[in-house]
């Protein structure tokens, strides 16, 4: 089916058509069956003590306002987020403000965390329980004047309504955000959510969500920070602002954020590095260039337990779901492996 109307989608600008893809979720009556594969036992892992389906998830910024969780979790996702949600609702940058780039399987944004604030989110929540293990993608307010506090009201607002939060760090689309890397921002950020966790018996996994385009040199301390605040896990990596060498799509030097193939190897490299030092002490949700069942087993081999796609859905519809599952099952019964979780680092 999305085979037949990708060269009518792929017509439209790309916010347009996501837009669209949002309204027509909201009437999906699609069975589940039809996503179903055969063999999934063999997918079965755990996130944060919890037993899930399977390892790939939705990342956040498909499902900005959490409008559609429940008929992406028909698609036959392990997890979704949802997000990045901020205090107050927001507009984000000025359009146009998404690029395809066909020939390198990418895209290009700089929405700047549009979606509908915690208020009307929350009541969203409210009103659908999840289907499935939500977690929920938090981040300031681009004119806030204290982002920490952001951070704070947000996670105070809809911890209830999620199996895990993710702290936003690594936009590079709201300016100065990627400053929460720098190790005394961050040492502050993580202490003030984690006592306000604990002084509100706010009990939910903690996960970050670093940027691609950290240094090597600073990786020990946001490790050293990981552990002392005990953040649960860790998604690596949001998208880059950097690394156009190589694209050929006439959009490669729009502002923005890369997602898509090429970051694929960016993020598995990054993955080794934090894998090498944390190993299963704290779980990595891999995100970047995943799009198939070779694409997933060379990011669980690199060091992710959970995997997260975005980009790859967008090229090829929500049946890319069924595909990389099917895929991923074929090589680890080829490989004669158990269970997905046995090959999680041994590339590392």
């Amino acid at each position: 089916m999305f085979s037949l109307l990708k060269p009518f989608i792929f017509k439209i600008d790309p916010e347009m058509a996501h837009d669209l893809a949002i309204k027509s979720l909201k009437y999906n009556f699609l069975p589940a069956e039809v996503f179903k594969v055969e063999h999934e036992e063999i997918l079965e892992t755990k996130i944060f003590k919890t037993k899930i389906k399977n390892p790939i998830g939705l990342a956040a910024g498909f499902d900005k306002s959490a409008e559609v969780y429940n008929s992406l979790f028909r698609f036959g996702f392990g997890f979704i987020e949802v997000g990045t949600v901020t205090p107050k609702k927001q507009f984000g940058n000025p359009k146009p403000r998404v690029f395809r780039l066909e020939n390198d399987r990418a895209l290009i944004n700089r929405l700047g965390f549009n979606n509908d604030g915690i208020e009307k989110i929350s009541k969203r929540l409210q009103k659908n329980s999840p289907n499935g293990f939500l977690g929920i993608n938090i981040g300031p307010n681009k004119d806030s004047e204290n982002r920490v506090d952001d951070y704070l009201k947000c996670l105070k607002e809809i911890y209830s309504f999620a199996n895990y939060i993710t702290i936003n760090i690594s936009s590079p689309n709201t300016p100065g955000l990627r400053e929460f890397h720098n190790e005394s921002t961050l040492q502050n950020l993580l202490k003030n959510i984690t006592e306000f966790a604990k002084k509100n018996k706010i009990n939910k996994p903690l996960t970050l969500k670093i940027s691609p385009d950290i240094a090597d040199g600073d990786i020990s301390y946001v490790i050293e920070l990981i552990k002392k605040f005990k953040i649960k896990g860790v998604v690596i990596s949001n998208t880059t602002d950097k690394n156009r060498e190589n694209l050929r799509g006439k959009n490669k030097n729009e502002a923005g954020g890369l997602s898509g193939e090429p970051l694929s190897k960016i993020s598995n490299d990054l993955i080794k590095k934090f894998y090498k030092e944390i190993k299963r002490e704290i779980p990595i949700i891999g995100v970047g260039g995943v799009n198939s069942g070779l694409t997933a087993y060379e990011k669980l081999k690199s060091g992710a337990s959970l995997l997260q796609l975005y980009t790859g859905m967008i090229y090829e519809g929500p049946g890319i779901v069924k595909k990389i599952k099917t895929e991923l099952i074929d090589i680890l019964e080829k490989e004669k492996i158990k269970n997905v979780s046995e090959i999680v680092g041994t590339s590392s």
